[in-house]
């Protein structure tokens, strides 16, 4: 089906509901940013964006309804309130808030209670979605809940570091607490092969990074052979998933530890049962974005991540008629019913940035898979319209590093 088509079959938004896309980090490359600004300001809905100013690629779209300058920090959070505020003033009526980073999301749900007259949002536990956010919390309450996730410890001194490497193992997965509160330059997940780079972070951990970023988490590297996993879905106040979809990660950058780079929309009616389970278990509502990895030995999925917002990645999950998860939140939260979705299993979305970057550094034999690349369906960034600058380097660059295999339509 094509675009038009798809779009005319697409639930109406009520396009008197506005939205504000909230972001607390600097990160002016955020493809879930570009992807919500145009999902909802093709439907038609006026789309307010807190950006980091005008020179962003975002602030270029033409969905973009008005530019919102940037914030104070969420640990200031009387004055980013204040700020919210005149944002909704200058906006007129309520408007739909939409978190598109860990930080916010927390923020949002902690003070809901003096954002509700200003801004309409779903209504959760103050603290859920910093329980999930926070790496240590997580795994706490996986291991509270009996939710299979990597074993992982969380070494305080040298010692009892060089005894977390013998018992998980070489290589580990290094990730920070509070991944939010790292400074620039960061990383906030890390494969650690050898026990040097492990007392490097650990050092670390005990400087101001660990002081923003908190407690450093060292966790089994559970097998990659069943694949990388992920869910992302839209739960009401009832828990229930109005909207939802699994998809499997095909490349990452950094690899096996790092940002999608090439997804796609796969059927996988367990793991869409287990990450619902999770959800309700866990408390969270609104939308999710979970990281799960097939242990193909044991016969389980562990969760690795649960992030409480929007996934960068959302567009993925855009079905046949044109719906997706930011588009079912608006739906829902403006009262209007929220359809079942009409999968598209087997649409992928390619991250032309991060492909760049995971192209300078892996083997072209891991790159090159045709069979892969054919079924692109998406771009998040230099293939759009509305990014007229980035489009002629865009063709150069996709022709050459996707050997003309990666989209039909720029």
């Amino acid at each position: 089906m094509s675009v038009t088509a798809a779009a005319r079959t697409a639930p109406r938004l009520d396009t008197r509901l506005p939205v504000l896309l909230l972001r607390t980090d600097h990160n002016p490359f955020h493809h879930g940013t570009l992807a919500a600004i145009r999902s909802l300001g093709r439907a038609g809905v006026p789309v307010h964006a807190v950006l980091e100013g005008p020179g962003v690629p975002a602030a270029h779209s033409r969905h973009l309804h008005l530019l919102q300058p940037w914030g104070p920090a969420p640990t200031r959070p009387d004055h980013l309130l204040g700020h919210l505020r005149a944002i909704a003033a200058g906006i007129g009526t309520r408007a739909l808030l939409v978190p598109l980073d860990d930080a916010g999301a927390i923020f949002m749900a902690e003070h809901g209670t003096a954002l509700c007259d200003h801004f309409v949002f779903p209504r959760q536990r103050p603290d859920a979605p910093r329980l999930v956010a926070d790496k240590s919390a997580l795994a706490d309450a996986c291991r509270a809940h009996g939710i299979t996730s990597p074993d992982s410890r969380t070494p305080a001194t040298a010692a009892e570091l060089h005894d977390a490497v013998a018992d998980l193992g070489l290589p580990l997965i290094a990730k920070w607490a509070r991944p939010w509160a790292l400074p620039p330059g960061h990383r906030s997940t890390t494969v650690v092969r050898d026990a040097a780079e492990a007392h490097r972070l650990l050092a670390e951990s005990r400087g101001a990074t660990g002081a923003a970023a908190g407690a450093l988490i060292l966790q089994r590297r559970v097998g990659a052979d069943g694949g990388d996993w992920f869910f992302q879905g839209y739960f009401d106040e009832h828990a229930n998933c109005l909207y939802g979809g699994t998809g499997r990660k095909h490349l990452a950058y950094p690899a096996r530890a790092g940002h999608t780079v090439l997804g796609e929309w796969a059927f996988n009616p367990d793991l869409e049962h287990l990450a619902h389970k999770v959800v309700q278990i866990l408390g969270v509502r609104g939308v999710v974005d979970l990281d799960f990895r097939f242990d193909a030995d044991a016969g389980t999925y562990h969760l690795l991540d649960f992030n409480p917002r929007l996934g960068a990645q959302f567009q993925l999950f855009r079905d046949r008629r044109g719906l997706d998860l930011v588009r079912a939140m608006h739906l829902h939260q403006s009262g209007r019913a929220v359809p079942a979705p009409r999968p598209r299993h087997g649409r992928a979305l390619l991250v032309e940035n991060h492909y760049l970057q995971r192209a300078l550094t892996a083997p072209a034999a891991e790159l090159f898979r045709p069979r892969r690349l054919r079924g692109v369906r998406e771009l998040t960034w230099f293939a759009a319209d509305d990014l007229a600058p980035f489009r002629a380097m865009a063709r150069r660059a996709a022709a050459r590093i996707l050997n003309r295999e990666g989209t039909d339509r720029w």
